[in-house]
């Protein structure tokens, strides 16, 4: 059986192949930046133009809410629809779902060592959460019916951010200058610390550095301050990234109070595991657990972050078989 999965994100869109008789087989991969493409349709008929083998099963895990297998993904120029992909595919066995709800399918495929550990927390049944920060933020829950998890989408992340301290309030001021509603996907994303750097710079907490301005027309923001920051080579960096993990960390309690997910939460996305070095976990589950009368119960969460960055496309795998398509 043949399976094409794809990984949907403002930034980057990933397509592989797999085969699948009893064991996984990737047969190939391609990345492609979304931006540059008109829609999701051509970078499939891109992908799969020398394929002459029929396709027996996709899916599609896309960054934004899918409605009755149509989806405006939420950081970029696209309108996706299912039926036209079932079309190019020539199947019925396609599907198009959130891509956190992927990565929800995909927890169960990992191992022990795709994890990176923040707080182990205590071992107990329950829902679960994932928290992705990336290009956007995303969040989707797995409800726990008592045998197995049931991943769901949502779009949690677009709820107004809650500001925790006067400097947060001033935050908040700040961003409300720059867009009409601030939630927590404008602070915890990418584009979110390159804001957080600009607010401690532009208010004279930290002194700007020019050769770091410069260099932001250059390269992406958010990455020259992760890099700067892990370098400890500019201390604005260095101060933004570390707010960012405390809203993030947060923003993850969060979640894990309304999911109330005692079987775990796990952060996706790439930012977290591009940034290990600046999750101390101590401070983390501070930001995490300080919920008032409820931080007693968030402190036996387990808390992790997803490293490999397959999860979404061996989640759509496993939505696919999920779905009883036949195995030849």
């Amino acid at each position: 059986m043949r399976i094409l999965v794809g990984d949907i994100g403002g930034t980057k869109t990933r397509l592989a192949l797999y085969t699948i008789n009893g064991a996984w087989k990737m047969e190939r991969e391609e990345k492609f930046v979304s931006q540059e493409y008109p829609s999701l349709l051509e970078i499939v008929k891109l992908f799969l133009d020398e394929e002459k083998e029929k396709i027996e099963g996709a899916c599609f895990g896309v960054a934004g809410p899918v409605k009755e297998g149509k989806c405006k993904a939420t950081n970029l120029a696209w309108v996706i629809d299912v039926e036209e992909l079932k079309k190019e595919l020539k199947t019925d066995a396609a599907w198009l779902i959130n891509d956190i709800e992927a990565d929800g399918w995909g927890i169960n495929t990992l191992k022990e060592e795709d994890f990176f550990v923040i707080s182990e927390g205590k071992k107990q049944d329950g829902n679960r959460a994932i928290v992705a920060a990336g290009t956007g933020l995303g969040e989707a829950g797995l409800y726990w019916d008592g045998k197995i998890h049931h991943p769901f989408a949502c779009e949690g992340s677009h709820v107004d951010f809650a500001p925790r301290d006067e400097m947060e309030m001033e935050l908040l001021r700040f961003l409300k200058r720059l867009h009409k509603h601030v939630s927590y996907e404008r602070v915890v994303c990418g584009s979110g610390l390159y804001l957080l750097y600009r607010f401690l710079t532009d208010m004279r907490l930290e002194n700007p550095s020019e050769e770091l301005t410069a260099e932001f027309s250059l390269k992406n923001p958010a990455a020259v301050i992760s890099e700067k920051a892990l370098k400890k080579q500019d201390k604005a960096c260095m101060r933004a990234l570390d707010w960012f993990m405390s809203i993030y960390a947060s923003e993850c309690g969060n979640v894990a109070l309304k999911f109330l997910s005692l079987g775990g939460v796990y952060l996706g996305g790439g930012i977290a595991p591009k940034n290990l070095d600046a999750i101390n976990p101590e401070h983390f589950m501070k930001s995490f657990t300080s919920k008032g009368r409820f931080a007693e119960l968030l402190s036996t969460i387990p808390v992790k972050v997803i490293l490999n960055d397959n999860i979404s496309l061996q989640g759509c795998i496993q939505y696919v078989l999920n779905k009883k398509v036949c195995v030849k």
